[in-house]
């Protein structure tokens, strides 16, 4: 049999390219910028990680935030931040207010971003029309090197008293916290991106090899406070202890059967 013509080989190997298809992917953006969010919560975060609620301990707390504006940015997160801390330290949390010893109130004195930048360059022009109906000119940025820096400011205070005398027992005073993201250009190069927001050093979002510098460095010292950040285990929290153990020698008199699903010592 021939082979087919040169032709009909070429129809065939175009439909397979139209019926491979092709696929696209759909990309959006959220309202708020990630590195916003992060630089409003780490400062949050630092910020109550500066308060030692030990006076709590032990002590029925009713958490009153209603000092907390509500168009208060992410007023939410900063709200269970305070709870997970007072947690943290061993106070017990009521949710009535008459059930509470005393009453804890936190305050936001302001928490948000701002930011300022550097150029070194010639920034964007636009020229006006000169010649009647012939549109200006726009002259685009011309960056030697370019800098912006975003920061998180949280600024809070938090005070305890006897809900029912009104007396104080305790102040924290005025706390501060604030977080940093920076990029920076070179001759249109980068960003070369740093901050406290990220763990690396990055050049256009990717991580920038780092190497060790160990030899002079002082090793850090544990704080044996528990932050907002870290991982820990609060054993007192856990469920009810089951029933006492039975011990080894009274199975030979009343039987597995007796003991059930109680633990056995020897």
């Amino acid at each position: 049999m021939p082979p087919p013509p040169s032709g009909h080989r070429l129809v065939v190997a175009l439909g397979a390219v139209v019926l491979a298809g092709c696929g696209t992917t759909r990309m959006t953006d959220t309202g708020r910028a990630a590195s916003e969010m992060l630089l409003i919560s780490q400062a949050v975060d630092q910020a109550v990680a500066k308060i030692d609620f030990s006076p709590l301990d032990g002590q029925t707390v009713f958490l009153d935030a209603s000092a907390v504006d509500k168009d208060v940015v992410d007023r939410g997160y900063l709200v269970s931040v305070v709870r997970q801390q007072l947690l943290a330290h061993g106070a017990l949390l009521q949710e009535d207010r008459p059930k509470a010893a005393y009453v804890v109130e936190v305050r936001a004195g302001g928490i948000g971003t701002d930011r300022h930048g550097l150029l070194v360059g010639t920034p964007s022009v636009s020229l006006p029309a000169i010649v009647p109906g012939v549109p200006g000119a726009n002259i685009p940025e011309i960056a030697l090197i370019k800098k912006s820096d975003q920061r998180g400011v949280a600024k809070l205070g938090v005070f305890a008293y006897n809900r029912q005398t009104g007396r104080a027992l305790w102040q924290s005073g005025t706390v501060e916290a604030v977080s940093r993201a920076q990029d920076t250009w070179v001759f249109g190069a980068g960003p070369y991106s740093r901050g406290t927001i990220r763990k690396h050093a990055e050049l256009a979002g990717e991580p920038l090899p780092t190497f060790p510098l160990t030899l002079f460095k002082q090793p850090e010292k544990d704080d044996p406070r528990t932050g907002p950040t870290d991982e820990h285990f609060f054993p007192a929290g856990a469920a009810v202890p089951g029933p006492p153990p039975v011990p080894f020698g009274l199975l030979g008199v009343a039987g597995a059967a007796a003991v059930g699903d109680r633990p056995v010592v020897r």
